[in-house]
């Protein structure tokens, strides 16, 4: 690529990738992943026998200020150490949020044990000025003992793996928010459904009951420990159905034929229009633009549960929970399979707590009409891997 298709391209927000090159080196000394359109900047320090040593992930908040959101350097302990083989070598790793917290991750290698820890970390270190055109300091120079290094431009759509032996270029994308996979089919009987666990089919959609929500504001959140995570998305003020889907699959185990029905996920049905699209449910405080590639935010949970919520009522209608904690005997009205109801009749509000399949962060995915209106909130509350729909 030219230098002037380059600045173009970087006047323009769209991806393009710069490499530091050394002379007498086949390996670069660094490579820049740029995509101004998606705030991010993705930067790939190498060795001389041409392993990544270093990976900075920053991304373009507050304006022209990079906030380093990720950073991880590795120290192999040999020459002969293969890339990315974390067993030989040390791993440091720093973890940075927008808020002013930090976690840095330590594993000493295979005989090594790991280590976490909070450090204070000032915003000379957290912010960096983001680069004009042409005028780039590379991160690992010093590191590296180079300095003046002559700039290359490889292709749009590629990082530079050419020159490191026997490797072909591998085309790049910028970090992406998860997607959700298949919901729709989750809640479609007759739906033969394959995960790396096993395959299953979905039996059928069962109404659990309905939740009053007259303030509009929907908080979807763990009612034993959450602190209400309300979504930015609100839905019309009334009552609506929860349902749960059902799936059925079999299997052998230790040479027994088992068969075995579960939910795994649950909505909240704000109209009977079909979704169009899906997006995240974000909390006011979540940031698409610092996820990490293929990650959600989400509520947390260490209890294995989840709600759904008026949002106005949450501190009420969450207290028969807190209350029960360490003793697991909630005061809600049970409705079958897990799933508990309380009310708060001054409000004329009602909350539904359900199971996950573990403790974790789980995602909620609103899906849109074709008119743009929400029609459906949902949470996969259990673990689907690899996902796919068979028919």
């Amino acid at each position: 690529m030219s230098r002037e298709r380059a600045a173009a391209r970087d006047g323009a927000g769209l991806p393009y990738v710069v490499v530091f090159r050394v002379a007498g080196r086949a390996a670069p000394v660094e490579v820049w992943l740029v995509s101004w359109q998606d705030h991010y900047l993705g930067v790939w320090g190498y060795d001389e026998p041409g392993r990544r040593t270093d990976e900075f992930d920053l991304r373009l908040l507050d304006g022209d200020r990079l906030l380093r959101r990720y950073t991880k350097s590795r120290q192999y302990d040999g020459p002969d150490a293969a890339e990315f083989d974390e067993d030989r070598c040390r791993v440091d790793a720093l973890e940075l949020f927008a808020d002013g917290g930090a976690v840095r991750t330590t594993r000493a290698g295979r005989s090594g044990g790991s280590l976490s820890t909070r450090p204070s970390i000032g915003d000379e270190q957290r912010w960096r000025a983001r680069p004009a055109f042409g005028e780039w300091e590379p991160f690992t120079a010093g590191k590296q003992g180079f300095d003046g290094l002559p700039l290359v431009f490889e292709g749009d759509a590629a990082p530079l793996t050419e020159g490191r032996a026997g490797k072909k270029a591998e085309p790049w994308l910028p970090p992406r928010p998860a997607r959700p996979l298949h919901l729709d089919a989750l809640f479609r009987p007759g739906t033969r459904l394959w995960t790396s666990f096993e395959p299953m089919t979905v039996l059928d959609v069962r109404p659990v009951g309905t939740v009053r929500v007259p303030s509009g504001r929907l908080v979807v959140d763990c009612p034993w420990t959450g602190d209400g995570r309300e979504l930015t998305v609100g839905v019309p003020a009334g009552e609506y159905v929860v349902e749960s889907a059902w799936t059925h699959c079999a299997y052998e185990f230790m040479g027994a034929h088992v068969e075995h029905e579960d939910t795994p996920a649950v909505r909240l049905r704000v109209s009977d229009e079909p979704v169009a699209e899906w997006e995240m449910g974000l909390a006011p405080e979540d940031d698409l633009r610092v996820l990490p590639d293929g990650h959600a935010y989400g509520f947390s949970t260490d209890v294995a549960a989840g709600s759904f919520a008026d949002g106005a009522a949450w501190q009420p209608l969450s207290e028969p929970f807190r209350q029960a904690a360490g003793q697991r005997a909630v005061e809600a009205e049970e409705l079958g399979n897990g799933f508990l109801r309380t009310t708060e009749e001054a409000l004329s509000a009602d909350l539904l707590s359900f199971c996950t399949d573990g403790d974790g962060t789980y995602a909620v995915w609103v899906g849109r009409s074709e008119s743009g209106d929400v029609a459906a909130v949902v949470v996969q509350t259990g673990h689907l891997p690899d996902l796919k729909v068979l028919d």
